[in-house]
């Protein structure tokens, strides 16, 4: 029997990521695209999914992750894929696995590892290695399987290492034949798709032998001819990890004129004007210089006052150091901790009921001391089953203690084994005043971003950023409207980075849809799983409240079970081949 549709979503609130005030509508989807969103659709349809009560919103587009070892051998894409993500962007910071010559693969691997903590075994073993230019990769990953859309960068790491070898590492400018070969591996990588060029200045990421990666050092000529080469090409983002308050001390009057990132700004703003593309860089609040943010978006604007576009991207929390009985605790400075570090299958938690084991630990965390003040400790994990990340003093391990009136050891100990085990804690070491954070979010000029989606696995987890953001700061708070809160994970990032039709919920546009239970959204704790290649370790995090996530026209998720479909395409610039 013909139908008129393949999908009908009927009677939910479209909140469509244009800002538009939310309206019940219902949703008309033929193959993988929107064709209507109005009331009382008329026609039928092979499936349809009863959204009644449901926000209806795009799927969300995440622009700053590292899945790009990770999505060869979890084509779901988690945990992004469990927080309404349906497209990402991989390739930031400069890191990436194309273009790459067969002998320097196992340098990039390393390289990875070292910047972004994903395990290089992981990573030789489950890429395909199937390329040498960023367009053969791009077709790699065309060639797998994905439930979600992934577009990519081309990495400045990869470009100086093809180019120039161990000399991409060094001080001294890349010669005119370096150049040559680089800017034709860019333009080479922008005709295949790549939606643009990155690059990592910060003296934080370094390659294995401690050694800044390599276009660290680069001087703003050899960036220029990158941005000219995206300028010829009329697309693409010029994204960096940029070098912000590093170098910079304060004056002797007490101010802080910033010269280095004065000149960063400078050279990102003159990038973007002389390509007329966007710069897109993260930036972040430390305590150490706990106004630079602020200073930096006025320095930002300054630039876009003179031709220039950047955008700053943020997180919506603070990043922070996990702790759980998998990975490390803040007590491991103590040998019968360390001791405790080695034991698997469980064995941990068998010691820990323990009481002379219990003891032992009590006491020896008491005679070393935690490198870290437990008043800057938060617990994750709270009695309702949802995590927490509001940085509120009474959930430090501090006050647990106090409240206890225990050691912070002690209470520790009693928090595992109320939690089975799976109790998380959380150090901010990025963006460690909430405060900050909504400052940043309240300027329009700022986007979402640095979720890091497959790096740092063991450390820290952010992928579920926009569950977060949308139940803490749009509903608990009301900071701002689900309106405004949908079109910034939607078509602010989307068209940021030049991801054509999608974003929005309009005839025309890529089916990618969330169907929301919005008063039953809600973020669990994250949980410790040894599911990478090898064995490997890292922290997952799932959602409740996504009844439904489509990509490309297909349901992906349901209740946040993966249906079986992979219907996730790559993500190329609009000028592309």
């Amino acid at each position: 029997m013909m139908t008129d549709f393949d999908v009908v979503i009927r009677g939910g609130t479209v909140v469509d990521g244009t800002g538009a005030p939310g309206r019940l509508a219902d949703v008309g989807i033929v193959g993988d695209r929107i064709v209507a969103v109005r009331p009382g659709l008329v026609g039928s349809a092979a499936r349809t999914i009863d959204a009644t009560g449901r926000v209806v919103t795009p799927g969300f587009v995440d622009i700053h992750t590292h899945l790009d070892a990770q999505i060869a051998w979890d084509p779901k894409g988690t945990s992004s894929c469990y927080h309404g993500v349906t497209s990402v962007v991989m390739g930031n910071c400069g890191v990436t696995f194309a273009p790459c010559k067969p002998e320097d693969r196992e340098y990039l691997a390393e390289l990875m590892e070292s910047v972004e903590d994903i395990p290089r075994d992981a990573i030789l073993d489950g890429l395909p290695w199937d390329w040498v230019t960023y367009g053969e990769y791009l077709q790699s990953v065309g060639r797998m399987p994905k439930g979600i859309n992934v577009g990519g960068m081309v990495g400045h790491c990869a470009l100086r290492q093809f180019a120039m070898g161990e000399r991409g590492l060094d001080t001294a400018e890349p010669t005119a034949d370096d150049m040559a070969i680089m800017t034709d591996l860019l333009a080479e990588a922008l005709r295949a798709g790549a939606l643009g060029f990155s690059t990592s200045r910060t003296f934080l990421h370094r390659v294995p032998d401690g050694r800044p990666v390599p276009g660290t050092w680069a001087q703003p000529a050899e960036l220029f001819a990158f941005a000219d080469v995206l300028g010829r090409h009329g697309a693409g983002v010029f994204e960096s990890a940029s070098r912000l308050g590093e170098g910079d001390r304060p004056l002797d009057d007490g101010t802080d004129d910033l010269p280095q990132t004065r000149a960063e700004m400078a050279w990102m703003g003159e990038v973007s004007r002389r390509s007329g593309r966007p710069v897109s860089f993260g930036l972040l609040q430390h305590d150490s210089r706990p106004q630079l943010y602020q200073q930096v978006i006025d320095m930002a604007k300054e630039q876009n006052a003179q031709g220039g576009l950047l955008r700053p991207q943020t997180t919506a929390r603070s990043v922070g150091i996990l702790f759980s009985l998998d990975t490390r605790t803040p007590f491991d400075r103590a040998p019968s901790w360390q001791d405790m570090r080695g034991l698997i299958n469980g064995k941990k938690l068998m010691a820990l009921r323990d009481p002379v084991v219990r003891a032992r630990l009590i006491e020896e965390a008491e005679h070393h001391p935690p490198s870290l003040p437990l008043d800057q400790v938060f617990v994750v994990n709270h009695p309702d089953g949802a995590a927490r990340y509001d940085l509120r003093p009474e959930h430090t391990l501090a006050a647990t203690a106090a409240a206890r009136g225990i050691s912070g050891a002690a209470a520790y100990i009693e928090l595992l084994l109320e939690t089975g085990g799976e109790l998380v804690c959380s150090w901010p070491f990025l963006n460690q005043r909430l405060e900050a954070v909504e400052a940043m979010l309240a300027d329009p000029l700022v986007s979402l971003g640095l979720a890091d989606a497959g790096a740092h696995v063991g450390q820290i987890l952010d992928a579920s950023q926009p569950t977060f953001f949308l139940t803490y700061w749009i509903r608990e708070l009301g900071r701002w409207s689900i309106e405004e809160g949908v079109r910034r994970l939607t078509s602010d990032t989307a068209d940021l980075f030049g991801i054509t039709d999608r974003g929005r919920l309009q005839p025309g546009a890529f089916a990618d849809v969330n169907v929301i239970d919005w008063e039953g959204l809600r973020l669990p704790a994250p949980t410790y799983a040894y599911d990478f290649p090898d064995g490997a370790g890292r922290y997952v995090q799932g959602a409740v409240g996504y009844d439904y996530t489509l990509v490309n026209g297909h349901v992906f998720m349901d209740h946040g079970e993966h249906t079986g479909v992979f219907a996730g395409t790559v993500l190329k610039n609009s000028a592309a081949d």
